[in-house]
């Protein structure tokens, strides 16, 4: 059980990783806090969030787009109350 939680986490926090400073910071913060506590719906709506193109991805976590998928929405509104200021 552990080892398919570290072996999911570890496939996530690679596509945490963006190339961009400001999504690398934000998804790797939201990973490390509070990934763990999410139930099964709220991560299937992180893997779909992880999907997006990076452009894309910078204008939801930005606030600048609220994504029409409402459950992946309800989910930025988490990572940007958690991990911003």
């Amino acid at each position: 059980m552990q080892q398919d939680f570290d072996t999911e986490r570890n496939r996530l926090s690679w596509q945490c990783r963006r190339g961009m400073r400001e999504l690398d910071e934000i998804l790797g913060l939201y990973l490390d806090t509070a990934y763990a506590g999410l139930g099964e719906s709220e991560k299937a709506s992180f893997s779909r969030l992880l999907e997006y193109p990076d452009s894309l991805l910078l204008e939801v976590l930005m606030g600048r787009m609220i994504p029409t998928d409402t459950d992946v929405a309800y989910l930025v509104h988490n990572i940007r109350s958690t991990v911003t200021p």
